[in-house]
């Protein structure tokens, strides 16, 4: 699912469904609802970029969805970064996820609790960060300093520190100051 179109990223073989129209929580009902209900399927926020395929080897494996009908993956901050769902069909997406409220504290307890109501045996991956803040964004680099992600924070911290010095109350923490901005459609 993207808002836009797929840039030269996309890798040949891969379809790109628009995104509807709403709240993430419709959007994110409306991918399970475009997924083919006879094979499982697991969404993925965009800002978790220290994700690593083993981290997805719970969900992704072959004995994955033997006794588990849904995956949630936990965000740090109350929210979520994944969700699977076996069997996705439109109805129970929009059971399970419209009228969640997002990105907000219990966002993640609410999801939670409408896939047990759903009575759906639901398997936990770990608990990760997600990038909804600066200070989020430095956390994530430090743990994946290697990715394409780290050296971007990184040249980031570098332009404003030959800028001169950062105002407000990053700087105070000894952060860069960096707009946080709305949350991305992947914020859970």
């Amino acid at each position: 699912m993207l808002d836009g179109r797929p840039g030269p990223w996309l890798p040949a073989g891969w379809e790109v469904v628009p995104q509807c129209g709403g709240g993430l929580d419709r959007r994110l009902a409306a991918a399970f609802a475009a997924a083919d209900p006879g094979l499982p399927a697991l969404l993925v926020g965009m800002d978790t970029p220290q994700l690593t395929p083993a981290l997805l080897a719970p969900a992704l494996g072959p004995e994955a969805w033997r006794d588990r009908d849904a995956w949630y993956g936990p965000a740090a901050d109350g929210g979520f970064w994944a969700l699977g769902l076996a069997r996705p069909d439109a109805a129970a997406a929009r059971r399970l996820l419209e009228g969640v409220p997002m990105s907000v504290p219990d966002t993640g307890a609410e999801l939670l609790r409408r896939l047990g109501g759903e009575g759906l045996r639901t398997g936990l991956l770990p608990q990760l960060a997600d990038v909804d803040t600066a200070a989020e964004a430095e956390e994530v680099a430090a743990l994946a300093p290697g990715t394409r992600f780290a050296a971007g924070w990184r040249g980031l911290c570098g332009a404003q520190a030959a800028d001169g010095p950062a105002a407000g109350p990053a700087a105070a923490a000894g952060r860069p100051a960096v707009p946080a901005g709305p949350a991305g459609p992947g914020s859970g």
